[in-house]
């Protein structure tokens, strides 16, 4: 199903769309690149506060319309919040950048990504704020804010970082040079290059193979890997007997072990 556009066209548009358990959501403002305007970035938070709400979704696919991912922020029309420190999305909805800051939620479900051609700022800090990110082989990545006078803040100097080694993450951040899917790979920015055309169709793939798996295993899972990496491998070892007696007491581990025994496939309801 297609569901209606959350912006005016003439500002640009998240469009979404219901595949089963998968939420695909669509950066649509291909005239300019899908440059973001500050009713898209809501629009963007709304659509991930649909995928944590909404039981009955497990997985989202964020994408683009047209020849490119985005060429980030339409500077013009974001320059007077950044100038008086105010921020495009309201007060208790999920944060696309998953920042943790106050106010905004963080995201609990897989976000798979399918990028493609330009992929500037903003557009490579969504993808390192997903989880699993396939490029097609002909995208252009720019982390440029310092060619614009200003500093990546959404999360691009700590999770660019965070993959690639300080050395690495400084060599893209202060030069605001273009590099390619194969640097992008090779820094752990994306998990999978594909040929140009297919990166969406990957992306489902991923999502759907995810969306098969128990639910409430699957958000423990993603948000322990997170604690390791923000917080350490001891803290994120310090929850596993408490979620592992949480999650073995569920109705999806006794459907995994029928399932097992009766060597057919799961049948898992979240619960």
């Amino acid at each position: 199903m297609n569901d209606d556009a959350l912006t005016p066209p003439s500002e640009g548009r998240i469009r979404t769309e219901v595949q089963g358990p998968v939420l695909l959501i669509a950066i649509d403002r291909a005239t300019k690149r899908n440059g973001f305007t500050p009713a898209m970035l809501q629009a963007l938070a709304e659509a991930y506060t649909r995928l944590d709400d909404d039981p009955a979704l497990r997985v989202g696919v964020l994408h683009a319309e047209g020849d490119h991912f985005t060429a980030g922020l339409d500077l013009p029309s974001f320059a007077p919040l950044m100038q008086r420190g105010e921020r495009a999305i309201a007060e208790g909805l999920v944060d696309p950048l998953n920042l943790g800051r106050p106010g905004l939620r963080r995201r609990t479900k897989p976000m798979v990504v399918a990028v493609k051609g330009i992929t500037y700022t903003l557009g490579i800090e969504l993808m390192l704020a997903a989880d699993i990110v396939v490029a097609a082989d002909d995208c252009r990545f720019s982390q440029l804010e310092v060619q614009r006078g200003i500093m990546a803040t959404g999360g691009a100097t700590l999770r660019m970082a965070e993959r690639a080694g300080l050395g690495n993450a400084l060599l893209h951040l202060l030069t605001a040079d273009v590099f390619d899917s194969a640097e992008a790979l090779r820094l752990h920015f994306v998990q999978r290059v594909v040929p140009a055309g297919r990166e969406l169709d990957e992306a489902l793939r991923i999502a759907q193979a995810i969306a098969q798996q128990a639910p409430l295993a699957v958000v423990a899972t993603r948000l322990n890997a997170l604690k390791a990496v923000e917080e350490g491998p001891m803290a994120a070892a310090d929850e596993f007997e408490a979620t592992q007696r949480r999650l073995a007491n569920s109705e999806d581990a006794r459907e995994g072990v029928l399932s097992f025994q009766a060597k057919r496939a799961a049948r898992f309801t979240g619960r």
